[in-house]
């Protein structure tokens, strides 16, 4: 996607999952020179609030924190960036058909112990609802990707996920799509870049 470390306000979600939209919060994966949209705690707030991990009031609360306590800030911000860069190895590997790295599982694992360590079971609508222990803790918002992975992973649709089929773009995705051919994140632009690419090689002969 278009490279802008501002962007994480307006960053797409075409993931389709939530732990897949947290692999794609860098800007041209395969590229030797990705963009890192993650560039603080803030943008880590603000992507959590995006996809509804948390609350306008909750957002506000951590950003205070953070305020207060930007050390301990930065350390979620790295151990979030992580357990992203294990994530993203992980569905890439699936995506493409090779191996899946034990090192990078035993980062999710790790993971998925503290976030287990902080679920909770509550009464909701419709029976019972996971929730947790502390809505205002600084690594909440991780515990939420990483049961996201883990639910992915155990869910029967790892034949659905694709990486973006552009030369450095790298995103990952669930394809829904009825003949399960989608190729592109977003064919407005990486579909689109692509045609454009094999157009110029046909009028210079390259293909």
């Amino acid at each position: 996607m278009t490279e802008d470390n501002s962007r994480i306000e307006s960053i797409e979600l075409l993931g389709g999952s939530v732990c897949l939209d947290f692999a794609n919060t860098v800007g041209n994966h395969r590229s030797a020179e990705p963009s890192e949209y993650l560039a603080s705690y803030a943008d880590l707030v603000v992507w959590s609030r995006r996809v509804g991990i948390l609350t306008n009031r909750a957002a506000q609360e951590l950003q205070s924190q953070a305020a207060r306590r930007p050390a301990e800030a930065n350390a979620v911000l790295q151990r979030a960036r992580t357990l992203r860069e294990a994530i993203y190895r992980i569905f890439a590997a699936i995506a493409t058909g090779a191996s899946v790295k034990s090192a990078d599982l035993t980062i999710l694992n790790r993971s998925l112990a503290d976030t287990l360590g902080n679920a909770r079971l509550v009464p909701s609508k419709n029976g019972f609802a996971w929730s947790w222990v502390d809505e205002n803790t600084r690594d909440r918002m991780l515990w939420v990707v990483a049961r996201s992975a883990a639910d992915l992973l155990t869910s029967g649709k790892l034949d659905r996920v694709r990486q973006c089929g552009d030369d450095v773009c790298g995103w990952l995705f669930l394809d829904t799509s009825k003949n399960h051919s989608r190729r592109w994140c977003n064919m407005n632009d990486c579909g689109n870049r692509a045609k454009a690419r094999r157009h110029y090689r046909r009028i210079r002969g390259i293909e």
